[in-house]
């Protein structure tokens, strides 16, 4: 007779755990994170998830939406886009969340883009990137190359560096001429497609200041080995370097540089993926003294970002080290809440309605989304390198600037062809670089970055897409 009481008994227990699951389920709103906490890419992505994680908690805190606390299901992409994409999917079919936040290569994006897309779902990308794309179900929270490729270049050409001698001695026979030639500049970057892209706008604007381009090189991401490269530079004597060379391969460059005697007062190097997490105690020395661009640095002095820095430091640890791609994971993750508060709803429906009119006071400045173009308007900043691995701020906007994924001083079919001739070129030179690697026996590209996470061939078809 006690058996069917202790069945009972177990079935009531059952219950009751699963309508707690069911119920709690129902009373949270879950988004998914896709980031990478393993892998080449961890060391960058992991200040991200903490942004994200801080964001939520802060909302939760605060009542949530409608009383519903927000839940992420935080995913490992293990640095590789087609396993990310695999898990977008997971997130949207079987974890139901209602939106996603992640992402750090175009690769990734571009991998989770074409998920998201046949799902209608909606996706925020935190990173600065080469722009030329626009969906939607992407919420672009990081700058494209008018928002700070183009308008720092200007400053720099205004300010940085001096023309050669000989320059200064040229004299030209044209009517109205100021008699010298302008600066030269030499365009260092990673063979990768922000740095490609990047510089196609940069020549456009070179050109429009009389600026001689001496050097252009491009290196296989992960290189080693900059000799070369700083050998050309000081060969080319340029007024300026302009260098795109990705995140942590920038270590490298500016300790080869320090041992060629490129010093900052001969020869300035303005960085476009240079970040205070990606450069470590023993590198920072070696950039002192140089020049970034960002649309954020933690040594912002207004005091929405000092109380940002406290509150992450309080929650992740006084040494935690904050930077742009840190803050725009923040800010899209209050979009993304601002939007879902309005809307009454976490629904992903629901809040694609109302996000493309929000915009918010952020660490950075003011931040609102562009409705036309789903990217948002930024500050742009140049920040002078410390010792210490910060950034003095010497230059910024005065004011968001416009986003132009496609810039229009080309139609849009223009920039679409000349794109694929772009990438025609990456995809030789990956080739060929992964080739060198069996011949020469040089690790210029890590196994596991050149498999997937920065193949151009997988690349190819995506980018030629709008």
């Amino acid at each position: 007779m006690r058996a069917p009481f202790i069945l009972l008994a177990l079935l009531l227990v059952a219950s009751v755990i699963i309508w707690r699951h069911y119920s709690a389920a129902e009373l949270s709103i879950r988004i998914g994170v896709l980031h990478s906490l393993s892998g080449t890419m961890a060391a960058n992505e992991k200040p991200l998830v903490d942004a994200l994680k801080l964001a939520i908690e802060e909302a939760n805190a605060a009542g949530g939406i409608r009383g519903r606390k927000i839940e992420a299901v935080v995913v490992d992409c293990a640095s590789g886009p087609i396993y990310c994409a695999e898990q977008a999917e997971r997130l949207i079919t079987h974890e139901q969340v209602q939106a996603l936040f992640g992402c750090w290569t175009s690769a990734c994006r571009k991998a989770v883009k074409q998920v998201v897309e046949k799902h209608h779902h909606l996706f925020f990308y935190a990173l600065r990137y080469e722009g030329m794309e626009q969906s939607p179900n992407i919420l672009y929270g990081g700058a494209v190359p008018n928002q700070l490729v183009m308008p720092t270049v200007h400053w720099a050409l205004e300010n940085l560096g001096k023309a050669s001698e000989q320059d200064q001695r040229h004299k030209s026979d044209k009517p109205g001429s100021q008699g010298k030639r302008g600066k030269r500049i030499y365009l260092a970057g990673s063979d990768y497609s922000f740095s490609r892209v990047a510089n196609i706008l940069v020549k456009d604007l070179l050109t429009t200041h009389g600026a001689v381009v001496v050097g252009e090189r491009y290196l296989p991401l992960g290189s080693a080995a900059m000799d070369d490269l700083a050998a050309d530079i000081v060969a080319q004597q340029p007024d300026m370097v302009l260098n795109t060379i990705d995140g942590t391969d920038n270590a490298v460059f500016f300790r080869t540089l320090g041992k060629r005697g490129i010093t900052p007062d001969k020869m300035p190097v303005l960085s476009f993926s240079v970040t205070e997490v990606e450069m470590t105690a023993q590198d920072t020395p070696s950039m002192a003294g140089h020049y970034a661009a960002r649309n954020y640095f933690q040594s912002i002095p207004a005091p929405e970002n000092q109380a940002f820095v406290k509150r992450f430091r309080d929650r992740f640890g006084q040494n935690a080290v904050l930077d742009g791609p840190t803050e725009a994971s923040y800010v899209n993750m209050r979009m993304w809440i601002q939007a879902a508060l309005e809307a009454d709803s976490g629904d992903v429906v629901q809040v694609q309605r109302t996000i493309l009119r929000q915009s918010l006071s952020a660490p950075e400045g003011v931040v609102s989304v562009d409705p036309v173009t789903r990217h948002v308007w930024k500050m742009a900043r140049i920040g002078r390198a410390r010792d210490d691995g910060q950034f003095d701020i010497v230059w910024d906007s005065g004011r968001p600037l416009e986003p132009a994924p496609f810039p229009t001083y080309r139609s849009r079919e223009e920039w679409d062809e000349l794109l694929g001739e772009l990438l025609n070129k990456l995809h030789v030179s990956s080739t060929a670089a992964q080739r060198d690697i069996g011949e020469e026996g040089i690790p210029q590209i890590t196994a596991e970055r050149s498999a997937e996470d920065l193949s151009i061939d997988s690349l190819i078809p995506s980018l030629l897409k709008p």
